[in-house]
């Protein structure tokens, strides 16, 4: 299937992500700040980024922002999924290029629903 980039500081949530998408058959790398984040995209090529906004180093949206920027990423779909949930919040993450926006709590559907709308 997929070949899915997932940055987030906390192990807990990481690993949530990473046996919901397993589960769904896709290929799945782990980082826990954006710095890795973003060594990891210039090594290998992904289907999907899958960020938190608050983590070390620089944060989801410098990285979505970075991202979207960067002829050789920029069209690899970014989800944002993150405790930051208000409008404002939402607005400025769609803003730097995100393509979907979930707030932390999300559910095991929420992300399958997610990365379903972008990869075909």
């Amino acid at each position: 299937m997929a070949k899915i980039l997932v940055a987030d500081d906390s192990i807990t949530e990481r690993e949530f992500i990473r046996k919901i998408l397993v589960g769904e058959g896709h290929e799945v790398v782990t980082v826990e700040d954006g710095d890795k984040a973003i060594e990891k995209l210039r090594a290998d090529k992904f289907d999907c980024i899958l960020l938190d906004v608050v983590m070390p180093g620089k944060n989801g949206f410098q990285i979505c922002r970075d991202i979207k920027k960067d002829d050789f990423t920029k069209n690899i779909p970014v989800i944002l999924i993150t405790s930051k949930g208000q409008d404002s919040d939402k607005f400025w993450g769609m803003k730097q290029g995100a393509d979907d926006y979930l707030v932390k709590p999300v559910s095991e559907e929420q992300i399958i629903s997610a990365i379903k709308k972008f990869l075909k």
